[in-house]
C-alpha cells in the first residue's frame, strides 16, 4: 500500500498510537500507508520515499505554487523538504512510548532547483542520546545529481508522563 495523506484531523494518528510504537515502526507503518501522513506533503508536492534506522528519503517536485516573487523555488520549499526528512530521521530512533520535536534546524541553498525538477533528500542521523538526536541531509536533483541544498537539525527526544 503507498504511503496515504491524511484528509482531516481525525486521519492523523492518535498520541495513544504514536506512543504504542517505536520510531521506527511508526515510520515504517507511515511509509506502508497504515499510517496517514501529513498534508504539508500534498500541498508542497513531496513525499516519503523510503526509511530505516536512522534515515529518511524524501522525494518531491516544486511546482509553480511555491515560487517566489522572482518566480524561483521559495526557500520555504527547501526548508519544508529538508525538516521533514531531518525529523523522520530522527523519528527512527525515539524508543516506544516516546516522541520528538525539533528543537533547531539550519538550511543551505547551494543553487536554485528549477521547477519541476523532481529532487531527492536523504537524511541521515549522526547522533542519537537517551534526550536528543542530530541528523544532516542533501537534497539533490535526481536527474543531475546536484546538490541544491543541505540541512542539519537538533531535535529533543520526549518521554510520556501519564497524567
Amino acid at each position: 500500500m503507498p504511503p496515504r495523506i491524511a484528509e482531516t484531523p481525525e486521519d492523523l494518528a492518535s498520541r495513544d498510537r504514536l506512543l504504542s510504537m517505536s520510531g521506527l515502526d511508526f515510520m515504517q507503518a507511515m511509509l506502508r500507508g497504515e499510517i496517514a501522513g501529513p498534508p504539508i506533503a500534498r500541498t508542497l508536492n513531496f513525499a516519503l520515499v523510503d526509511v530505516g534506522p536512522g534515515r529518511a528519503v524524501f522525494r518531491g517536485v516544486p511546482l509553480f505554487g511555491v515560487t517566489n516573487p522572482m518566480g524561483a523555488v521559495h526557500g520555504g520549499w527547501y526548508g519544508a523538504v529538508l525538516d521533514s526528512a531531518l525529523g523522520c530521521a530522527c523519528m527512527t530512533v525515539v524508543p516506544k512510548g516516546s516522541w520528538y520535536t525539533t528543537l533547531e534546524y539550519k538550511v543551505n541553498i547551494t543553487r536554485a532547483l528549477p521547477l519541476g525538477a523532481e529532487a531527492e533528500c536523504v537524511a541521515s542521523v549522526q547522533h542519537a542520546g537517551r534526550a536528543t538526536a542530530v541528523a544532516e541531509a542533501v537534497l539533490r536533483g535526481l536527474a543531475d545529481g546536484k546538490v541544491y541544498a543541505t540541512g542539519s537539525t537538533t531535535c529533543i527526544i520526549l518521554a510520556h508522563q501519564a497524567a
